[in-house]
């Protein structure tokens, strides 16, 4: 039988467990040196409620009625996701695999993570799986914003994480094993067969596509049941930090009071960012912009309106989801909005830059800083807003509703959940607190127009193109001169596919369109379309993924609703070199 490495507790760098240790260099830099090489797959042969206004349900490349492809789509590419899956965009994925959703992971079959096997082992130990069932709620628990809650929660939340760190090294509700979830699921510990004929397995990777949401749902579910059970308080709620909001746009207090002698401490955190009252900037490029701490806040809440807003527009699933990624796609087809950013530059701002981004800045360490776990919490709550606010609804095709995932539960057993049982958060016993103000919805914050007469001149002509400096291109538009009615039916989309980088980069660029050609716009401008972000991996496979950015309204704010071509300018912030971008498109 599979099982953990040996884990010891700990709370301080000194007592930090040898065997989770990263064994890599000390760097100061965000572009840290490749760690492993390792092969990917094995073969055997070869403003206001945009949503509230949908008359249905369908979206572009998924279609909400009846789980089938769009028509049109198929006749442009075929494969599982037409258009919109991995085989159009150049990532060899099988066609004969369409509607299959990704399998919940064979725990037997768990591999080390490092092409000599001498590395990272993230395997939980396999045993008798139950299948889930939805719990019996009477009250609804409350996730509060970590920065409100009082001196009792806080001795509480800290009681129930040291009992988890103390829990025995092979109990898998151990805090050492527990973070070892998210590194088995993101570092390519866990593949599944995607051709029974000929014996090819391809990884299971739950970021860059539309498994990101439901499957750390599922996570912060069964890690806060298991805190609960620990303090015997069944209505315990992990809190969650609110960096949408200028009160919470800190590192929470919480985590940095008591340092090394705290359960909720982490060593492993900028030095920098972790000053009292810092400010939180959610376009954070590897360096501190020099912005008032004011600026800072109105770009976020200008940031989260944009992104928010943008993905709920129409009725293109994957600007909020992710890319459709089933049984038979390679990983990583395409995040959603959110996920990118803030989700991506959370973690890499959090990160130690010292210690090559760990914990938070690298997805195989992250879960080992307690503050990942109100990080996703917010996250969670994004998609919680973006259906109760903005009035949109999911995904209703079962290759993504029947995707399957594994946890370990409060009772040590080891749980199969899927995607639809996550859904409703009513019915997983919990809701977040809706006192806390929305400050991104109000139309203050929706980006305007410069507007500028000096566009910035194209200097690529051709793709694919080393982003080693600006590059920018002429894009023809899809349709012209779209009447309400259809803007709102289907969302014209900026695709910017074939971005190839190494795994193990911290990469970073921002996209533009029609700005000028001197003097970038910012988060508050329409001309900012948005940012490509990625979390290293450990490992240092080659990644090769899709941005999908919504740009109806972007156009319409610039008044080039009429215009037969726009200038799409990409900017690299970090990992420079290592990015290849394939294509620049605009559809519909």
């Amino acid at each position: 039988m599979a099982s953990f490495l040996p884990l010891a507790p700990a709370t301080t760098l000194i007592n930090r467990p040898s065997s989770i240790r990263s064994n890599t260099s000390t760097s100061l830099s965000c572009f840290p040196r490749p760690l492993f090489s390792i092969h990917r797959s094995f073969e055997k042969g070869k403003h206001g409620s945009p949503c509230k206004a949908r008359k249905s349900d369908d979206e572009q490349g998924i279609n909400q009625d009846d789980g089938k492809l769009d028509r049109r789509n198929m006749l442009i590419g075929l494969g599982a996701g037409g258009l919109y899956g991995a085989t159009s965009l150049g990532l060899g994925t099988n066609p004969f695999a369409t509607a299959v959703p990704i399998p919940a992971p064979d725990l037997k079959t768990c591999v080390r993570t490092t092409e000599d096997m001498k590395g990272l082992n993230c395997c939980p130990p396999s045993t008798e799986i139950i299948n889930f069932e939805l719990p019996e709620v009477k009250t609804l628990r409350t996730r509060p914003a970590a920065h409100t809650v009082d001196q009792k929660y806080i001795e509480n939340y800290k009681t129930a994480i040291e009992l988890m760190k103390n829990l025995p090294e092979d109990d898998p509700r151990n805090f050492w094993n527990q973070a070892q979830v998210h590194c088995a699921y993101c570092e390519g510990a866990y593949y599944y067969a995607s051709n029974d004929c000929d014996g090819t397995k391809e990884e299971i990777q739950v970021h860059s596509s539309w498994l990101f949401y439901p499957f750390h749902r599922w996570y912060l579910y069964f890690y806060e049941r298991i805190l609960a059970k620990l303090i015997k308080d069944p209505n315990f709620a992990l809190p969650f930090w609110n960096w949408d909001g200028k009160d919470g746009m800190y590192l929470p207090p919480i985590f940095e009071e008591g340092r090394s002698s705290s359960p909720l401490f982490d060593h492993y955190r900028n030095a920098k960012h972790r000053k009292k009252k810092f400010v939180l900037d959610l376009n954070y490029n590897c360096t501190d912009s020099g912005k008032t701490d004011e600026e800072i806040k109105e770009d976020n809440l200008c940031t989260m309106h944009r992104q928010m807003y943008s993905a709920s527009t129409g009725k293109d699933l994957r600007l909020f989801f992710g890319h459709p990624y089933r049984k038979g796609d390679k990983p990583s087809p395409g995040a959603g909005n959110i996920e990118r950013i803030p989700h991506n530059n959370v973690h890499i701002w959090t990160g130690d830059p010292d210690w090559v981004r760990e914990d938070m800045g690298n997805l195989y360490s992250a879960a080992r800083d307690p503050i990942f776990f109100a990080h996703h919490a917010n996250v969670d709550r994004m998609w919680y807003l973006w259906k109760k606010e903005l009035h949109c609804k999911d995904i209703s095709q079962d290759d993504w509703l029947k995707a399957e995932f594994l946890f370990y539960n409060e009772n040590k057993q080891l749980v199969r959940v899927n995607v639809e049982q996550s859904l409703d958060t009513d019915k997983l016993g919990y809701k977040y607190d809706d006192d806390v103000d929305i400050e991104w919805m109000s139309n203050k914050y929706k980006p305007k127009a410069r507007k500028s007469l000096n566009k910035a001149k194209p200097n690529v002509s051709r793709f694919p193109v080393k982003l080693d400096s600006k590059a920018s291109v002429k894009v023809q538009r899809a349709s012209l001169k779209r009447p309400a009615n259809e803007k709102a039916e289907r969302a014209e989309v900026l695709l910017i596919e074939g971005i190839e980088f190494p795994g193990n980069q911290a990469v970073k660029f921002d996209v533009y369109v029609n700005d000028d050609a001197d003097t970038e716009s910012g988060p508050c401008n329409s001309e900012f379309a948005g940012s490509f972000v990625h979390v290293p991996h450990r490992h240092s496979h080659t990644i090769k993924t899709n941005m999908t950015l919504g740009i109806t309204d972007l156009l319409q704010d610039l008044e080039a609703e009429d215009d037969s071509h726009v200038v799409v300018t990409l900017v690299p912030r970090y990992g420079k070199g290592p990015i290849t971008i394939g294509d620049v498109k605009i559809e519909l």
